[in-house]
């Protein structure tokens, strides 16, 4: 969301984006609008909670991963941007980002096992001393504690498609699970990520948080259930939006960690962009986040353990590679 030069209120929908005033928007989460721009309904990977505004909102549950002690959280949504931003709150701007979290101390879950083995790897895949793809550079950014990777492998820098492989790290190296294939930014991939731009940020980003419009499917992730996070409208190649948020993974770019996927905090900067998720594809390219079919989706929820500190390696083959 941002302000327009008429002072109205305009969230951009990644694809042509309407104007309302306050009073109207506040009044609820944003549906499709009739207005006279061919594709004027909202495709949106972020929910803000906007300043002055109640801090609970009753169809929000927010469930704490078990193995930590975090304070339940419902947040107030309006809909705005797959990969946009808004005025973040001043204290905000120029704060250090904080891909990763502070470590958290975790309870030991009897009988647990590492949450990979829920995924589709299979023993038949070959076990890498490293994981294949990734350059020393983007080694480098991978922290010593992830044991779970989220690999995602654009097919050019301008290319909005892409593939995802989960890897386990193991005693003898990093066990892949299945390829799935992805959508990313209709216009690729860039490492200076701005609002609006319709490019995916290239980097590693901790992975922390989750929710959606449909209860938890199972995964050890905090997990933020909420109406607020339904969709409508069309995306860029005129496909239906319908069930794009039914389940989403935050990607720590630009986010305060250990919130709901619906907080708005940006610690580097509206102008920065921000709610990069994983999330339902709707069948064509995103604003600036990675989407997954259905069944994928569900089967990454459950896989991603935070106890295996997961992380996501994101960018064009090339990029990935330095």
């Amino acid at each position: 969301m941002k302000n327009s030069d008429d002072k109205t209120i305009a969230p951009d929908n990644g694809i042509n984006g309407w104007n309302m005033p306050w009073g109207e928007w506040t009044a609820g989460p944003a549906r499709c609008r009739s207005t006279s721009l061919p594709n004027s309904c909202v495709e949106a990977d972020e929910f803000l909670k906007s300043p002055g505004e109640a801090d609970i909102m009753a169809s929000s549950t927010r469930r704490p991963h078990r193995g930590r002690h975090v304070a339940l959280l419902a947040l107030a949504a309006t809909l705005t941007a797959c990969g946009g931003a808004q005025d973040a709150p001043t204290a905000a701007r120029g704060a250090q980002d904080t891909r990763f979290p502070a470590p958290v101390t975790t309870q030991a879950r009897p009988g647990s096992t590492a949450a990979g083995a829920k995924a589709s790897a299979s023993t038949s895949h070959p076990v890498s001393a490293q994981l294949p793809g990734l350059g020393p550079r983007t080694l480098a950014e991978i922290p010593e504690n992830a044991r779970q990777v989220v690999v995602v492998t654009g097919e050019g820098r301008n290319s909005p498609r892409s593939h995802v492989v989960l890897y386990r790290r193991t005693p003898t190296g990093w066990e892949p699970g299945a390829t799935w294939p992805a959508h990313n930014a209709l216009k690729g991939w860039t490492d200076n990520h701005q609002l609006d731009d319709l490019r995916s940020p290239i980097g590693v980003f901790a992975l922390t948080d989750a929710g959606g419009r449909l209860a938890d499917p199972g995964t050890e992730l905090p997990y933020d259930q909420s109406q607020s996070f339904t969709i409508a409208g069309t995306g860029f190649e005129g496909e239906p939006l319908a069930g794009s948020f039914d389940y989403v993974v935050a990607i720590n770019y630009n986010r305060k960690a250990g919130t709901s996927p619906l907080d708005w905090t940006r610690p580097l900067g509206a102008d920065k962009g921000g709610g990069i998720w994983l999330h339902v594809d709707h069948g064509g390219p995103t604003h600036g986040c990675v989407s997954l079919v259905r069944n994928h989706m569900r089967e990454l929820l459950r896989a991603l353990d935070p106890d295996q500190h997961p992380v996501i390696v994101m960018g064009d083959a090339q990029s990935l590679g330095r």
